[in-house]
Order: structure tokens, then sequence, then C-alpha cells
């Protein structure tokens, strides 16, 4: 985050705002991103090197304040839904706009139990943005963009 703000600001781009994936964990639910894009690390090897272990809460904390200290404008939490507790914390700890992204995974459950009558996708998808909201997001990446934009009249 560092070097980015640094080459930034010596190229004249102060005002830049910079966000940081401050808070990505090693997670199952980037799957279905992968397999679109079929995504395969060299020499099959894993992103647990470099991605956050699911279980450690209190590392994103840290994480988080790294990357502010550096320069971040804005810190993120990746995935959403199963880290809302992170997300939480992090909102609660920051004087930064916090995004958060509902990835792959996430609305990819959503719309395949849709499919198969087991849901309301259109009410579920709405209740995972809310929840995310709830939790302190400021901002939210998602899949399902375009179809909360629709169903909220935007």
């Amino acid at each position: 985050m560092g070097a980015i703000r640094a080459a930034l600001d010596a190229t004249g781009h102060e005002d830049t705002a910079v966000l940081a994936y401050a808070a990505k964990y090693a997670s199952a639910l980037y799957g279905p991103f992968r397999q679109a894009v079929d995504v395969a690390i060299a020499g099959g090897g894993d992103r647990r090197g470099y991605q956050q272990d699911p279980r450690n809460r209190r590392e994103a904390l840290a994480e988080v304040a790294l990357d502010i200290a550096e320069g971040a404008d804005m810190v993120m939490v990746k995935p959403a839904l199963a880290y809302l507790d992170v997300l939480s914390d992090v909102a609660a700890s920051v004087d930064v706009p916090v995004a958060a992204y509902h990835v792959s995974g996430e609305y990819a459950m959503v719309k395949a139990a849709a499919e198969r009558g087991w849901i309301d996708g259109e009410a579920v998808l709405l209740e995972h943005l809310t929840a995310i909201k709830r939790a302190g997001a400021s901002a939210m990446l998602t899949y399902g963009a375009a179809e909360a934009a629709r169903l909220l009249g935007g």
C-alpha cells in the first residue's frame, strides 16, 4: 500500500483515492469466479500464503491499521457474509470508509437456490446486502449490483 501511495503522490496524483483489500480471506467462496476465468496458481500452490486465515479474526484489524498507516483511503473486507463479524470490527475501529465484497460464491448460492425454487432469490439478495450494510459497510461490491438496483428502483 505504501508503495502505491508513494508512486501516486510522486506523479502528482495526491488526490487519487486508494482502496486496500485490507482483510482478504483465503476463502472457498471465490470458486465461481476462479472457475469462470480459469484461474490457477503456477506450481499448484494456494493463496493461504498471502490471504488471511479464515480462523483468524484479529489479523484483519492489524492489516487494516497497517494499510491505513501506509495511505489507504478506504479498506475492504472480502468476502462479506462469512466475515460480518470482521466487517463490524473494522467499521468500528477506523475513520475511513469500509467496503465489503459480496463475492461470486455468495451470489451464486443465492442464484442456485432460487433456480431450484428453494428461496426467493430477490428477497434473499436484498437480505444479504442489508446484513452487509448493517454490519458497517459504507460501500459494497456485488455481482448482484444491477439486480439490486432494479429491485430498489434505481
